[in-house]
């Protein structure tokens, strides 16, 4: 881009080229901005969604092995282990199984704070600034033009072309 004020005189056409082509390189960073933005969101999704997932594994594949485990653990624990027999083995499997849903809740709650996170497309960032870019050039009014001197203005309403000299 060239500047304004080195005392050239960009024509008509080469300020709507400029303009055209920043307008475009706005509207490209602004689409990449975007895509940026939301692949963030699907990132924490897919954490999200793997938390969840991690829950519903643990639950199921530790609930045989941890409840056995567990259950007996809490019989050895109340007596069981000395011949006093403890308490009843329902009552070790039920404690057993309230502590894997226990944990089965922490990674549920992990996959909902993650869950949270993501944000609609309507609330991002660069398509707010899309909009309010949009916006602003719907109000734009042209810059003011000086008027011609007064020999330019009879030679254009003549039809000439009158010659600028760029020194």
């Amino acid at each position: 881009m060239s500047d304004p004020f080195d005392g050239t005189e960009r024509s008509l056409g080469q300020l709507v080229a400029s303009a055209t082509a920043e307008m475009s390189a706005l509207v490209h960073d602004e689409i990449a901005l975007a895509k940026a933005e939301l692949r963030q969101d699907v990132k924490r999704g897919a954490i999200g969604g793997a938390a969840g997932i991690a829950a519903g594994v643990v639950l199921l594949f530790s609930l045989p092995l941890l409840s056995f485990a567990l259950a007996y653990a809490i019989n050895t624990w109340t007596g069981g282990h000395n011949g006093n027999g403890g308490w009843n083995m329902v009552w070790c499997f039920l404690l057993s199984f309230a502590a894997n849903v226990l944990v089965a809740t922490v990674f549920v709650l992990i996959a909902v704070r993650k869950f949270k996170k993501i944000k609609a497309p309507e609330q991002s960032k660069s398509l707010a600034s899309i909009k309010q870019t949009a916006a602003i050039m719907e109000n734009v009014k042209p810059h003011p033009r000086p008027e011609p001197a007064p020999a330019e203005r009879l030679a254009l309403d003549k039809g000439e072309t009158v010659a600028r000299s760029s020194a």
